[in-house]
């Protein structure tokens, strides 16, 4: 069993768990999520790597969460949310997306592992509070079966299911689904991904009923240009969901968004 596997069953709250985490931390001594280099707990980065993440925060669009240079009045709007609302109530992202953060998303996406979730779940928990208290639901967005296959798990699930747990929130995995096979959307362009995703997610008729009237809140791992999770959120509120809001562990910021 992997490290990651043995600290996810130690991981909890309580005597017991505290008591198994000092065990693992004799065996499997603690390294950063990112350079493994010592640090003083598991799920921890260095102070090196600390550094070099960009948490996202105040002052920042009401909608998007773009973030601003400069103060702005609450309630205060992107130019781009003001041209074209998104069909999300609000949208917020951890940390901008950066080299540290890709290496750290690309490991945890690609690279099984699976010990980082619950220090990425509390990345989530603390840029998504408000989100958080707003919600019914949590529902990540979905992988193809096919794609799903070959990675053996979803990444955006497995911190859907993380952050239920943490803030007892139900949460719903099997809501969403991408009834065709899409090309990989890195490398296109906004208008690109909008026509590479068109008729592509959609609610699955089992699990329509249990979205009237919730709020759903949309987890995913890195929003690009949007595409995905405005498609996603427009079949959500197609099927009855009140709102949608949305909520990543990485933005990345270009001249498009």
């Amino acid at each position: 069993m992997r490290a990651g596997g043995l600290h996810s069953i130690f991981s909890g709250t309580g005597r017991i768990p505290r008591l198994a985490s000092g065990i693992l931390d004799a065996l499997l001594p603690p390294l950063c999520l990112s350079c493994r280099v010592p640090v003083d707990r598991h799920g921890a980065l260095c102070a090196d790597c600390w550094k070099q993440v960009d948490f996202l925060g105040p002052p920042h669009c009401a909608c998007c969460g773009l973030p601003f240079s400069f103060e702005m009045p609450e309630g205060s709007l992107c130019a781009a949310c003001i041209a074209s609302p998104p069909p999300y109530r609000r949208m917020r992202a951890a940390t901008r997306y950066s080299a540290i953060s890709r290496r750290l998303i690309l490991g945890y996406k690609h690279g099984d592992q699976l010990h980082m979730t619950p220090a990425l779940a509390g990345w989530l928990e603390r840029a998504g509070a408000e989100l958080l208290d707003d919600a019914d639901l949590i529902v990540p967005v979905p992988l193809h079966r096919w794609r799903l296959l070959g990675r053996r798990y979803n990444q955006a699930a497995l911190l859907a299911l993380a952050l239920g747990q943490r803030r007892g929130i139900p949460v719903a995995t099997d809501v969403l689904i991408r009834r065709r096979r899409t090309r990989s959307q890195g490398g296109l362009r906004r208008r690109q991904r909008l026509t590479n995703l068109a008729g592509a997610i959609a609610v699955t008729e089992l699990q329509r009923a249990q979205l009237a009237g919730q709020r759903v809140l949309l987890i995913d791992d890195v929003v690009t240009t949007g595409a995905t999770v405005e498609a996603c959120a427009r079949a959500l509120l197609a099927a009855g969901a009140t709102q949608v809001a949305v909520l990543a562990l990485a933005r990345v910021f270009t001249a498009e968004n």
